[in-house]
């Protein structure tokens, strides 16, 4: 499933300390476009009696069961893309044969 990493924990429990979002759970959600590629997204919410409810890294996440197959080996990850513009990024897994991108190539981003 899904992994967290201890810069994002920390930064969504930042957030989630917002009176608007207080005692709301974090959604990770995933998409499939036609061409093949995945859109990610994130964002507090209620839970849904059909949502899976996990922790991950201290954290409470709320995922619909079509976003389930693609959050697979994705880590979640707060990073400085340029000095001082920080971003969460959803950093999808890679086969055997790829290996790991450059920084930057295949990792998708969330504003």
């Amino acid at each position: 499933m899904i992994k967290i990493t201890d810069a994002a924990a920390a930064q969504i429990r930042a957030a989630n300390n917002n009176p608007d979002v207080f005692e709301m759970i974090l959604r990770v959600a995933a998409y499939q476009e036609d061409d093949g590629s995945v859109n990610y997204g994130m964002g507090f919410d209620t839970e849904r009696e059909a949502d899976e409810h996990l922790v991950i890294n201290g954290i409470e996440i709320l995922i619909a069961a079509s976003s389930t197959p693609y959050l697979q080996g994705v880590t979640l990850d707060f990073v400085e893309m340029k000095p001082g513009d920080m971003r969460f990024i959803f950093i999808p897994p890679y086969s055997a044969e790829d290996g790991p991108a450059e920084s930057g190539d295949d990792a998708a981003t969330t504003e």
